[in-house]
């Protein structure tokens, strides 16, 4: 698999160099739209190891390594490093098993040059827990306060379409990725799958990128035409606002990404409220159906939605009254 195997074309998403602390809020924050980081991390010493090799960046890791085990990801050679469903979509095509990241890092060394490797993979590990010390040592050149540092390690990986609810942060330290995204409206246009099933979290789009099915999924033509593409190298970073959905594809038989999820402070999912809607209204009587979505327009989403207490008193406003 390499990074321009994706079947989606689309234009490059929009750059910028490194960025301090006012320039990310003004205009990296501030636009929800894709914006890639290009060389946030370059002074990394964990770029500097892994420019140097993929021995040096392993060793650089593993010293940092608390021991504690990681969830990972272990596929046969034929799923290509595409972690996805099953053929009969009862399960995914791959394992969890769980180690060390040392172990996994002296693995993946190990398979490079074999023709047909298992495909390994551990994400989100967190580096307060996985690599204490890490974020002192690599630091990303802002704040981020509710953030929490994620480490990702693998081989040649292909990662289903996906979103996620929070802001995010991606930054590749060893290896190339490829992200293709597209942006929240297309969301129809992806063939969503199970809510109940899903591969490490959000629904996944059913469409592989690499392949895409326009017979079985015509209306992705459309949501090809909206792509946006980001090839990233070692020290470069990339945001991805919230409900953006992005594809990532990794080459090469070692790479290593960090990312930082946040959210607001005391925030909910809006996702387990949108499951929680389907189950309480989606199958009522049309006229009940209506009359609830009367209520959510006034409460949720009409733009005058945060005053619609404003008839009360202000101690007496309570969830309908503006959260800030």
């Amino acid at each position: 698999m390499t990074s321009g195997t994706s079947g989606a074309i689309g234009r490059h998403v929009e750059e910028r160099g490194p960025v301090d602390p006012a320039r990310l809020q003004d205009e990296i924050l501030s636009a929800y739209r894709p914006i890639v980081l290009r060389g946030q991390a370059a002074h990394w010493p964990a770029v500097t190891a892994a420019r140097q090799s993929d021995e040096a960046v392993a060793a650089y890791i593993a010293r940092f390594d608390s021991g504690r085990p990681a969830e990972v990801l272990v596929g046969p050679p034929e799923i290509g490093g595409h972690y996805f469903y099953n053929e009969a979509l009862t399960g995914c095509n791959f394992q969890k098993r769980s180690g060390a990241l040392a172990a996994l890092l002296a693995r993946l060394l190990q398979l490079r040059g074999t023709p047909s490797p298992d495909a390994l993979y551990a994400g989100a590990a967190a580096a307060g827990e996985h690599l204490p010390g890490w974020t002192d040592a690599n630091p990303l050149g802002f704040d981020l306060p509710t953030a929490k540092a994620r480490i990702w390690i693998g081989n040649a990986s292909h990662v289903a379409t996906h979103f996620d609810e929070a802001s995010n942060i991606a930054v590749v330290i060893a290896g190339r990725r490829r992200f293709t995204l597209f942006p929240p409206e297309q969301f129809a246009n992806l063939y969503v799958g199970p809510f109940h099933l899903t591969i490490a979290g959000p629904p996944v789009s059913m469409v592989d990128l690499r392949a895409p099915d326009l017979v079985r999924y015509p209306r992705f033509a459309e949501a090809q035409a909206h792509a946006q593409v980001a090839e990233l190298e070692p020290g470069d970073a990339l945001y991805i606002p919230p409900i953006w959905w992005h594809n990532v594809q990794a080459a090469g038989p070692f790479n290593v990404m960090m990312n930082y999820w946040w959210e607001e402070p005391d925030a909910t999912s809006p996702l387990a409220t949108l499951i929680q809607a389907i189950k309480a209204m989606r199958d009522l009587a049309p006229a009940h159906r209506g009359a609830w979505k009367a209520w959510f327009d006034q409460y949720v989403f009409d733009d005058a939605a945060p005053h619609a207490a404003d008839h009360l008193p202000a101690h007496a406003r309570g969830v309908a009254g503006r959260a800030r």
